[in-house]
């Protein structure tokens, strides 16, 4: 660290009070620009006051000996730093320091050889130049070093609080493959991506995005492998986002998506650290928040939503069979319903004799529509859903599982329903829950809804429109300049080998077309 001149106390231009009387009408939480003064008392007076008196806030003083002048200061809040560091190092480092200097020699300590005795001792001590910058690094957990007739302080990364361990992932299982899924601590996850990428060109670039809540967000590419092109547009959105505070990933995905009025998610998000590390080898972007258990990667395509990790840790057969199994599931969800309103509205010569006469006693007692009889049963299904993540997790459940069957059957014996639709509703919504990406789910079963109400005006041609639509507006979307619908629209012949079907690994040779062109090279070639 390069030495810097002494101030010393005859140096020191302005008082305590016409100090006080510059920093009254700055406008709540703006320090840009505000100098650390060279007066330790003036500099503990004024975060006193910033911060509220807050009980958290811990200042610890040490003092000249024979004198009542301040000649350092320690200041930390409590859990979110490490006390114990405080207490057993630094707070002695200092006052070894400072001993035997009195008033009149207390302002020629060399801050560069304390600097650097603390540097070997705790590993990282770095300058803050103003009070934006220690206001920012006290509330993220790090300690602050004040020093009499010092323009600048110190900082040393102590950050230590209790956050949830690493456990596995309710939301997207796995039977086999890693267990692990990330937390809310933005290190730790940092950290699960290394452990399985130990490659230098692994690159992470922190911004601050918040003007209050000044939260972390970590954006992690393999420099070489992604586009520097899709780099730079993360990292300027990023920086464009002007908002008062992010208390989750959702935030940063809903300012930063190319399609705002989409129902479709063109940022995937995930919460296996595998996923990343597969996604960041292909040549994509991960943006961590600090806070959230969930990463989201771009750029994003449709048939990413359908992949899960488990299809890489097992034979490419099997992977490409519950990979084909998905999509089918897919068109049961979003069509079935649909289906059956408009063969029975409209297209019933279609239908064998034997079940058509089955459908027709089934819904002789049935005072709706088959539309109207879908659109309660898809109602109250999805109202059932909803309960059963918002109960208890005891009995959530239990209710969801049996309220469906005890009002599929009361709806049937009533006569307001035939069974066959309690039939249809039920397979469309256990296919839903094949989709391994949930976010993808949720247009899936608002599209349902559209479609419904297109058979029911058109029959099967109001869904061929439908899905003519849908089609037209999928090879629309773009993520971060990506086609959203690639490698189909565009079609990319090689990209297609890890799509719909997952074809054997020494076949894949080269990564997606979202990498660079120049290292594509994934498996070589055996000569």
């Amino acid at each position: 660290m390069p030495k810097r001149p002494i101030h010393p106390k005859k140096q020191i231009n302005r008082t305590k009070e016409s100090y006080r009387e510059s920093v009254e009408n700055l406008p709540p939480h703006e320090h840009t620009g505000v100098p650390i003064e060279p007066d330790v008392k003036v500099n503990l007076e004024r975060i006193w006051l910033e911060l509220g008196k807050s009980d958290d806030l811990v200042i610890r003083e040490i003092r000249f000996e024979r004198s009542e002048l301040v000649a350092a200061a320690v200041i930390y809040i409590d859990g979110l730093s490490d006390s114990a560091i405080v207490n057993s190092y630094i707070f002695d480092v200092l006052k070894y320091s400072l001993q035997g200097n009195g008033e009149q020699d207390g302002d020629a300590v060399n801050k560069t050889v304390l600097a650097e005795e603390l540097l070997h001792g705790i590993g990282s001590i770095h300058t803050v130049p103003d009070m934006a910058s220690l206001y920012r690094n006290m509330l993220s957990g790090e300690a602050i070093i004040l020093l009499q007739g010092s323009c600048e302080a110190y900082r040393a990364d102590i950050r230590q609080w209790k956050g949830r361990e690493v456990t596995e992932s309710t939301n997207q299982t796995s039977v086999r493959g890693p267990r692990e899924s990330f937390t809310e601590t933005l290190r730790i996850n940092t950290s699960l991506v290394r452990r399985k990428i130990k490659d230098p060109r692994l690159w992470l670039e922190t911004i601050s995005v918040g003007r209050v809540t000044k939260t972390d967000v970590t954006l992690m590419y393999l420099n070489g492998i992604a586009k520097p092109s899709v780099v730079d547009e993360v990292r300027n959105r990023l920086r464009a986002i002007d908002i008062d505070g992010v208390l989750d990933g959702g935030y940063i995905e809903e300012l930063i998506e190319d399609e705002r009025f989409s129902l479709f998610p063109t940022i995937y998000n995930t919460e296996l650290p595998d996923s990343v590390a597969g996604q960041l080898l292909e040549g994509k972007v991960a943006i961590m928040v600090d806070g959230t258990p969930n990463v989201l990667v771009v750029p994003s395509q449709l048939v990413a939503f359908f992949q899960s990790t488990e299809d890489y840790y097992q034979r490419w057969i099997y992977a490409s069979l519950l990979r084909m199994l998905r999509f089918i599931s897919v068109f049961i969800s979003l069509l079935l319903p649909s289906m059956y309103i408009a063969i029975t509205t409209f297209h019933r010569d279609m239908l064998p004799t034997s079940l058509l006469i089955s459908l027709s006693a089934q819904r002789e007692g049935v005072p709706f529509p088959a539309f109207v009889e879908a659109l309660l049963m898809e109602i109250t299904f999805e109202i059932l859903r909803e309960a059963g993540l918002r109960m208890p997790r005891a009995i959530g459940q239990a209710v969801s599982v049996v309220g469906t069957l005890v009002i599929g059957q009361a709806a049937v014996e009533a006569g307001i329903v035939s069974a066959a639709m309690v039939i249809v509703v039920s397979v469309t919504a256990i296919s839903t829950f094949t989709l391994p990406a949930y976010s993808m789910s949720i247009p899936i079963r608002i599209l349902r809804f559209l479609l419904m109400g297109m058979a029911a005006s058109f029959g099967l041609f109001g869904i061929i429109m439908g899905l003519f639509v849908l089609l037209l507006h999928l090879c629309a979307l773009r993520s971060f300049g990506e086609p959203f619908m690639a490698p189909f629209g565009p079609f990319v012949g090689s990209d297609n080998r890890d799509s719909i079907l997952r074809l054997p690994r020494w076949f894949s040779f080269n990564r997606p077309s979202t990498a660079q062109p120049s290292n594509r090279t994934r498996i070589r070639k055996r000569s």
